[in-house]
């Protein structure tokens, strides 16, 4: 009889000791997993700082070009002018008064409308990729926060883990008592 009773208090140990091995270890795991989840959060979040980054640059060499696009186009109007103002005088015609200046006003109006919708377009392009930029930002910020967020709950975990254990110590050592002594 005591072999049988020796025998059931050495299986309440063993079982009671996996079971606290077992909970701390998932708990360590849980940690260990919210570390890696922090890691590839903050590797998402440098992932967006860059791609905003870029968006800068695009942004900047959207307004660039098309500031080169407007001064270029405006050039050319000029020459389109010139080239009228060449051809009136080359036919006789005043080129400062009436009809001739009215052409040349024309062509300089229309000219310069289309060199501020060149500006226009660049600078709709550029604030694309503003916005872009900012939502890349705000992206790695929502990376970094979720994954301090995920390390300290794995940090939680393995303490409720730890917890759990004391708690399986506890009630598995009663356990024992109770069988070994017969409490009730």
């Amino acid at each position: 009889m005591a072999f049988f009773s020796a025998l059931a208090i050495g299986l309440a140990v063993a079982g009671t000791t996996s079971q606290v091995v077992g909970q701390v270890k998932a708990g360590n795991a849980a940690k260990k997993a919210g570390e890696q989840q922090r890691q590839a959060s903050e590797s998402q979040a440098e992932l967006a700082d860059f791609n905003a980054q870029v968006a800068d640059l695009q942004a900047s060499d959207a307004i660039a070009r098309g500031a080169q696009e407007e001064s270029k186009f405006r050039q050319g109007v000029r020459g389109i002018i010139g080239s009228q103002r060449a051809g009136q005088a080359a036919g006789n015609i005043d080129v400062g008064f009436g009809s001739a200046v009215d052409v040349q006003a024309d062509a300089a109006f229309l000219g310069e409308q289309d060199a501020l919708t060149i500006r226009t377009n660049a600078a709709r392009e550029a604030w694309g990729f503003k916005v872009e930029a900012a939502d890349s930002r705000r992206r790695g910020e929502i990376a970094r926060k979720e994954g301090v967020y995920l390390e300290k709950a794995g940090r939680a975990t393995q303490a409720a883990s730890r917890w759990g254990a004391a708690g399986t110590l506890v009630g598995g050592g009663a356990s024992l008592l109770q069988q070994r002594y017969g409490f009730k």
